[in-house]
């Protein structure tokens, strides 16, 4: 992705032209994003910015869709219809998913396409958005959606649910409810039965444990991705 969205129009188009030169040949696909995404990330705070820049404009999407084309196909484009980074309180972000539709005519209507949609677009800044405005946006072209404060936020859950419940076995390097002696990096059971001693091993502070339960959480929130943005089961 290139995001030169804070730039003037005309160095966004020409630099993004310039490396997509570069990768035509190898048919790398690249991103480039029109319009500037509102709130913050990676330091770069957009939460004070006006509110006509949140909307990518037609003429905007025409511009680096014709000169991008001439290059190579391989390209997307993230334009702004009111997203931003983060997530809020419902009614405090006003998406226009519709706005695309308007784009894609635009397009299609000045280049002569027999596409009704000849535009590749990227949806950002879409963590804590509906469901219905994810398949809005898909609809009209959307072939890329970005979750990443949805997915931080999953992979924080796995761990933060594994601390709290073996809290009592993560206080200290030694000791536990088991034993003032047990250690609790790795804990070996032992439990005689009636035919057999059951061995069980148990890891509280390994972070291959609680790391793999953030795992475990985010990829339920990836599969619960894919199933709103229709692309479960497809390649």
């Amino acid at each position: 992705m290139i995001d030169l969205s804070a730039e003037e129009v005309a160095f966004n188009v020409d630099t993004t032209a310039k490396y997509l030169e570069r990768a035509a040949p190898m048919k790398l696909w690249i991103e480039t994003e029109l319009g500037v995404t509102g709130g913050e990330e990676d330091g770069v705070n957009n939460e004070s910015i006006d509110n006509d820049s949140l909307y990518t404009q037609p003429a905007d999407i025409l511009n680096v869709y014709s000169r991008l084309s001439r290059i190579s196909p391989y390209f997307s484009i993230a334009a702004a219809f009111g997203n931003v980074h983060g997530v809020y309180k419902p009614g405090n972000v006003r998406l226009h998913p519709e706005l695309l539709s308007k784009h894609q005519e635009h397009v299609a209507e000045k280049i002569a396409s027999s596409d009704a949609k000849p535009v590749f677009f990227v949806f950002h800044g879409g963590s804590g958005s509906s469901v219905e405005e994810f398949k809005t946006a898909i609809s009209y072209g959307v072939v890329k959606v970005n979750i990443d404060t949805d997915t931080q936020y999953a992979f924080l859950q796995g761990i933060r649910d594994y601390i709290l419940a073996k809290k009592d076995y993560l206080l200290t390097q030694v000791g536990n409810p088991e034993g003032g002696d047990k250690p609790n990096k790795k804990y070996i059971s032992a439990k005689p039965s009636f035919q057999h001693t059951q061995i069980t091993l148990f890891r509280y502070y390994d972070p291959r444990v609680w790391v793999r339960e953030g795992e475990k959480t985010m990829v339920q929130r990836v599969l619960q991705a894919l199933e709103d943005f229709n692309a479960q089961g497809q390649l």
